[in-house]
């Protein structure tokens, strides 16, 4: 017995007997718990039941592979030359990275139930309990470095705003250039990595982090926002879409971006992201190695580009750095 199969037991959130389960793997009970602990790890919380068995807390949809593919759009799922779930990842954009980049025009899609070194920008980490998020990449090889892969990171952040709003009913806040806010709280982030290929090319791999249905008194502490993190559960009141229909659903959207990316550029996605703006009329802060900058956030240039405005008439324009809201 190991700890994956003895999750796809207890998923059902129902009560398991360790004698039973010591019985049918044929290990012994002391076995049983060295993979409950495992469990534990994983951030589950596993209430043992006095001389009856034990049971997740909270059951788990976990996600399947093969279900998923079968889901997807036929044309979808004709250019998805991979789709691996796994159980515990340290990220699920490094396997796309140090993988041969999928065959143009067509997406590898990477999945984790857990990610233990998740992260997002400047290497700040992102780690929830199993199952209670969703941790998605996509890699992408364009034959052709397009005009607009300085923004892709705002396309994707778009599209996974559409996706929220078609499959969760749930509006959220694109804040530049790569998270997503929902009521003044960090709901997830995008985290875009990419390698230069041959003859002009670049291989593009796009990780996705939402916060599905955590445990409340960890949202708190998992962001270092003044409120924090939310998730979808709490942004549907207590009702999320299943973590298999989100999935679905960006894989399909993220394929045709990516597909038409080359064509269409940013500029079909641009006025979607600057009507979701979260920072335009902001007082915000921008730490750069040469000493912070302070200004009001008025919105994007038509490449992505933030636009800070230090004093009346005096703007700077921004392609990276880390910006935060300043309090007032």
């Amino acid at each position: 017995m190991d700890a994956e199969r003895l999750l796809t037991v207890l998923a059902d959130g129902q009560v398991h007997s360790g004698e039973d389960l010591a019985r049918a793997y044929g290990v012994t009970r002391a076995a049983v718990w060295k993979q409950i602990a495992k469990l534990a790890d994983w951030g589950l919380a596993v209430e043992a039941v006095p001389g009856v068995g034990y049971q997740l807390r909270r059951g788990i949809d976990l996600l399947d592979a093969a279900a998923l593919r079968s889901a997807l759009a036929p044309g979808v799922a004709a250019r998805v030359a991979a789709l691996d779930v796994f159980t515990e990842l340290e990220s699920t954009n490094r396997p796309l990275l140090e993988a041969p980049p999928p065959p143009p025009g067509t997406l590898r899609a990477c999945i984790a139930e857990y990610q233990a070194a998740g992260r997002g920008r400047r290497g700040r980490a992102w780690r929830t309990p199993l199952g209670a998020g969703l941790c998605l990449s996509v890699g992408w090889q364009f034959a052709d470095t397009p005009a607009g892969l300085s923004a892709l990171t705002l396309a994707v952040g778009v599209v996974v705003r559409r996706v929220l709003a078609r499959v969760a009913g749930v509006e959220i806040a694109l804040k530049w250039p790569n998270d997503l806010v929902w009521d003044e709280r960090k709901l997830g982030g995008i985290l875009l990595e990419l390698t230069a290929e041959g003859q002009g090319g670049c291989h593009v791999v796009a990780g996705i982090g939402l916060n599905v249905a955590l445990p409340p008194e960890l949202l708190p502490s998992l962001s270092d926002w003044p409120r924090g993190a939310v998730d979808l559960a709490t942004a549907t009141r207590g009702t999320p879409p299943p973590r298999a229909a989100l999935a679905i659903a960006l894989i399909e959207d993220l394929t045709e971006l990516l597909a038409g990316y080359a064509d269409t550029g940013f500029h079909a996605y641009r006025d979607d992201w600057r009507a979701a703006d979260y920072l335009r009329g902001r007082a915000v802060r921008l730490d750069e190695a040469a000493g912070p900058v302070t200004g009001t956030a008025v919105g994007i240039e038509a490449d992505g580009a933030l636009l800070i405005e230090a004093s009346p008439g005096a703007r700077r324009r921004i392609v990276a750095g880390d910006v935060s809201v300043r309090s007032a």
